[in-house]
């Protein structure tokens, strides 16, 4: 898939990519059933046709999926002062890994991403912070390479709009795909800042387990310009707003 994104706006062009159930739940049990597989499959082949130049998670998303639950002894970082001003470890990466992580929680062990799966494999670490977080955790940040940036004073106040112009300023991200969790795509969706909504949809109904695709959503249309059946009696939906 050819990338035709760039415009002349200050921010990535911001693309919401996830699996949904029957029901709009992107979380759930049916995720897990065989049945599904074919269709997480097409996600994640659709998530290497964009491109991008880098995903978004929030922390829930990222511990689950790469950090597993892993959070550094800071004890030998305490006595340093850490000034509370973007750190850039590697602008040239070329793909990027951007964790919303407000409170700080997320253990990284590398600066990159490893996944077997090519579309998220050796993408650089940019943390998206607030000020409050604590000296120590960005000091263990600096030491294993990880990039972070700040949003806003304190958590909050978080600045999703600040934080995707830097992405756009200091590392060059043009195309983003936002990929959950439910927390974070509603924080996104109330800054007004998602262009395009990218569903896969799975012939489940996922009933009362699950998350929403937004949590705190707010009234907004958009357009349908794509819509096909796929392999696994999956539906791809495409939406620009």
């Amino acid at each position: 898939m050819e990338k035709t994104f760039d415009n002349d706006c200050s921010r990535p062009y911001v693309i919401c990519h996830m699996v949904t159930s029957l029901d709009g739940k992107v979380t759930g049990p049916f995720l897990e059933e065989e049945a599904c597989a074919e269709t997480t499959e097409l996600y994640y082949e659709i998530n290497r046709e964009f491109k991008a130049d880098g995903f978004a998670c929030g922390s829930v998303t990222m511990e689950g999926s790469f950090t597993g639950g892993f959070y550094p002894d800071l004890s030998e970082f305490r006595e340093i002062n850490v000034p509370r001003t973007d750190h850039i470890a590697d602008k040239t990466a070329g793909y990027f890994a951007v964790s919303f992580d407000r409170r700080g929680l997320l253990g990284w062990q590398t600066s990159r991403i490893e996944d077997e799966d090519p579309g998220y494999d050796n993408a650089h670490v940019i943390q998206v912070l607030c000020e409050d977080v604590a000296d120590e955790y960005l000091a263990y940040l600096r030491s294993v390479g990880v990039s972070y940036i700040f949003a806003g004073k304190s958590r909050d106040c978080f600045d999703i709009n600040k934080a995707l112009v830097k992405l756009r300023s200091i590392f060059g991200i043009k195309l983003l795909l936002l990929e959950g969790g439910s927390v974070i795509n509603g924080a996104f969706q109330r800054a007004d800042v998602i262009d395009e909504l990218s569903l896969v949809v799975a012939p489940f109904i996922a009933g009362d387990t699950g998350k929403p695709l937004f949590t705190e959503g707010d009234l907004q249309k958009f357009s349908l310009f794509q819509a096909e059946r796929r392999e696994g009696n999956a539906i791809r939906l495409r939406y620009r707003r």
